[in-house]
């Protein structure tokens, strides 16, 4: 539990924070999301990543580490990317509704069509499960604390009275990824517009409710 905590501290810093500025590992990762995006996971491989990006593959373990290593930092990399959109398609929102309606949409709308995730979930649903998993990708973790600080933060400027997001960032982030693996549902979630009506009925007033005592005070 500790180890998963550490981890989960280190993404969420890594998400937040600045992205390396070491170019020879951005060199990698941009190998990478290009033959992925290309190939796919299940073809490739390290050494495919190497020679796409013109060093050793003893270079890609030193700088990045195995394939699952590739993936994930790949994978962050785009989480961190995108997540800038969603604090730009929500900053000028006046309340906490609001923003959550609209960082729902812009988040299900950005992985849905996002060349590299949204691409590999179309053709390896089931190559992507790990990691986009709650319990087996901590990186998701990392956005649901990302998405908790923001609904806190909006709470705090409209000067409600403190409560923790956690559980409605939680279901955020398992909603989104139940509809991304498997879209067949009774809502109809095909457009923004479809997507703001299901968060505004069925997210928003998860804001309302009291949030259960939640073990170790996190």
């Amino acid at each position: 539990m500790a180890a998963r905590s550490t981890d989960e501290a280190l993404l969420a810093r890594a998400l937040d924070g600045p992205p390396p500025s070491d170019a020879l590992s951005e060199q990698i990762l941009d190998a990478a999301r290009e033959q992925f995006m290309t190939f796919g996971l299940r073809r490739s491989t390290v050494d495919d990543v190497a020679k796409r990006a013109g060093v050793s593959r003893v270079t890609v373990y030193r700088r990045i580490g195995n394939k699952d290593s590739l993936v994930s930092a790949c994978l962050l990399r785009e989480y961190r990317r995108f997540l800038v959109e969603v604090d730009d398609a929500v900053a000028a929102l006046p309340t906490t509704e609001d923003r959550l309606v609209e960082g729902f949409t812009a988040v299900l709308r950005h992985i849905r069509e996002h060349p590299l995730i949204g691409g590999l979930l179309r053709l390896e649903p089931e190559t992507m499960l790990p990691f986009l998993t709650l319990e087996s990708g901590p990186a998701l973790l990392a956005i649901r604390g990302y998405l908790a600080d923001r609904l806190r933060d909006a709470r705090r400027a409209e000067g409600r009275p403190a409560s923790d997001p956690t559980p409605v960032a939680e279901l955020m982030v398992r909603i989104t990824v139940s509809f991304l693996l498997n879209p067949v549902s009774c809502f109809e979630l095909d457009d923004d517009t479809q997507v703001r009506e299901f968060a505004r009925r069925y997210l928003v007033p998860l804001l309302a409710t009291r949030s259960p005592d939640r073990p170790g005070g996190g």
